[in-house]
C-alpha cells in the first residue's frame, strides 16, 4: 500500500487525534491542524518529521487557503483531506443567540467549506483524492436541543453530496462520515450551550433522558480509526457511511416516516403542481 499524505483539521483531541495517530501508524504522513498546536507535542516527539503541525482555527478561510498550501509545499502532495474541526451546540432553538447560531455555522459548514475550496485545486491537478467529511447521524435526521448543530451538519451533507458529482471526473472521492455516539468530549468541553428558558424545562429533561438513552452504549474513537482505513483504502469509497451500530436503525425509521408521509400527502402535492 503505498504511503498517503492527509490533511486534518481539528486533530487536538477525540477523532481527529486518533486518526492522525492511525495514519501515522501505519507510515502515512499527516499534516494537523489545531488551534492549538502545543496538543500535538508528544505526536511530534514521537513521528518527527511524518508530522506537520498547522496552527489554524478553520473560522479563517484566508488561514485555511494557507494552511493547506502550506501542507502542500511541504509534503508535495495531498492525498486525504479531512474536515473534522468542529464542535456541537447545545440549545432549543428560541433559547438560541445570534452569536451562538453564527458561530456554530462558521465552524461546522464554512470552516469545511474552506478547507475544501483550498485543496480541490491540487487534487484536480494531480487527478485523484480523496475528501473526507465529519458529519453525523445528525445530519441526516434530528433531535431536540441540537437543532442549530443539525442545521450546520445539513448543510454539510447538501454541498458534500454535490460536490461529490462535480469532481467525480477528475478521480476524487468523497465521503461523509456519519457517527452516532462515541466516546470522545463532544458533548463535554468541546460543546457550547445556550442559556434555557425556564418554560422549557420539563422538555428540556425529557430531552435529555432521550439523549441519555441514544449514548448508553459510546462507541470507540480507536476502532473508528480502523474504520476510516478501510474507507480510504477502498477502491470505491462510499459517499456515505456510518460509524456506530445505531445510526443506521435511527435512520430507518426516520426515513421510514418520511416516505410514508410524503405518500400520504402526495395527492396534494400534485394538486400544487396544476
Amino acid at each position: 500500500m503505498s504511503e498517503k499524505v492527509w490533511f486534518i483539521t481539528g486533530t487536538s483531541r477525540g477523532f481527529g487525534r486518533e486518526w492522525t495517530i492511525a495514519a501515522l501508524e501505519r507510515g502515512d504522513k499527516v499534516a494537523a491542524t489545531a488551534r492549538d498546536v502545543s496538543t500535538l507535542d508528544d505526536l511530534v516527539g514521537r513521528y518527527g518529521s511524518a508530522l506537520l503541525p498547522i496552527p489554524l482555527d478553520v473560522t479563517d478561510r484566508e488561514a485555511d487557503f494557507a494552511a493547506v498550501k502550506q501542507a502542500h509545499e511541504h509534503f508535495g502532495r495531498l492525498d486525504i483531506v479531512v474536515n473534522n474541526a468542529g464542535y456541537g451546540h447545545f440549545g432549543f432553538i428560541e433559547e438560541l443567540t445570534e452569536a451562538e447560531a453564527r458561530a456554530q455555522i462558521e465552524t461546522n459548514v464554512f470552516g469545511a467549506l474552506w478547507v475544501t475550496q483550498a485543496a480541490l485545486p491540487y487534487l484536480r491537478a494531480q487527478r485523484s483524492g480523496h475528501i473526507i467529511q465529519v458529519s453525523s447521524i445528525g445530519g441526516i435526521t434530528a433531535f431536540q436541543n441540537v437543532g442549530i448543530y443539525h442545521a450546520s451538519k445539513w448543510a454539510l451533507e447538501g454541498f458534500s453530496q454535490a460536490l461529490a458529482q462535480e469532481v467525480e471526473s477528475f478521480g476524487i472521492h468523497v465521503t461523509l462520515i456519519e457517527p452516532g455516539g462515541f466516546d470522545t468530549d463532544w458533548a463535554g468541553p468541546s460543546s457550547r450551550r445556550s442559556t434555557p428558558l425556564p418554560d422549557y424545562r420539563e422538555v428540556h429533561e425529557a430531552a435529555d433522558r432521550a439523549r441519555s438513552q441514544r449514548v448508553a452504549k459510546p462507541g470507540d474513537p480507536q476502532a473508528s480509526a480502523r474504520a476510516l482505513m478501510k474507507v480510504v483504502d477502498a477502491e470505491n469509497p462510499p459517499l456515505r457511511v456510518f460509524f456506530g451500530e445505531l445510526p443506521l436503525q435511527l435512520a430507518k425509521a426516520d426515513y421510514e416516516n418520511r416516505l410514508k408521509t410524503w405518500e400520504e400527502w402526495q395527492p396534494v402535492a400534485v394538486e400544487a403542481q396544476g
